[in-house]
């Protein structure tokens, strides 16, 4: 029984910052690539950062790039991702999925979801 519970979000000013938490059970995390998606309101889910088995991590939307980061703690089970110079844009719903396999291109589903985090980014 793989569950994932996410943490972390919140209300936040343009320009700040937040760092959101993953943490896994029932599955042993350094088998499975982790990734962050988000729901923006009346928007299509979007893929965010994904991390590898190996620790590589790939960008599934350029407008992260030079602001998000992710990183995973194997022992701990958890996954989590540091949001810097954060936009009005980035307001949605966060949240972690996980897949066995090794590479973040491959063509395959995730099927183990989390029930998600608010992120809003508002003065």
């Amino acid at each position: 029984q793989v569950q994932l519970v996410e943490s972390g979000g919140g209300l936040v000013q343009p320009g700040g910052s937040l760092r959101l938490s993953c943490v896994a059970s029932g599955l042993t995390l350094n088998s499975y690539t982790i990734a962050w998606f988000r729901r923006a309101p009346g928007k299509e889910r979007e893929g965010v950062l994904c991390i590898s088995t190996s620790g590589q991590s790939t960008y599934y939307t350029d407008s992260a790039k030079g602001r998000f980061t992710i990183s995973r703690d194997n022992v701990k089970n958890t996954v989590s991702l540091q949001m810097n110079s954060l936009k009005p844009k980035d307001t949605a719903v966060y949240y972690c999925a996980t897949r066995i396999s090794k590479s973040c291109d491959e063509l395959r589903v995730y099927p183990y979801w989390g029930q998600g985090t608010q992120v809003t980014v508002s003065s």
